[in-house]
């Protein structure tokens, strides 16, 4: 979170720049970064809500409560 907040902030700053500049491209580079920062809490959000990662977490915790160990099969 800290990371998005930070491209976010750089973000205003470089537009803010663009527009006391009057430059197009300080502009488009804050653009760029903004989606960035919206890229990389898209890609946080379904990391962390995914299905597959909320049955990992829920076995995980069943084994735990359970105090069962996993076994491998020795060769």
């Amino acid at each position: 979170m800290v990371v998005i907040v930070s491209l976010v902030a750089w973000a205003l700053q470089l537009m803010q720049a663009a527009t006391d500049r009057q430059e197009f491209s300080l502009m488009l580079a804050g653009c760029m970064v903004c989606s960035a920062a919206v890229g990389l809490a898209t890609v946080m959000v379904i990391t962390f809500t995914s299905p597959a990662r909320l049955d990992a977490q829920g076995l995980a915790l069943l084994q735990a409560a359970a105090g069962a160990a996993v076994e491998l099969p020795s060769l």
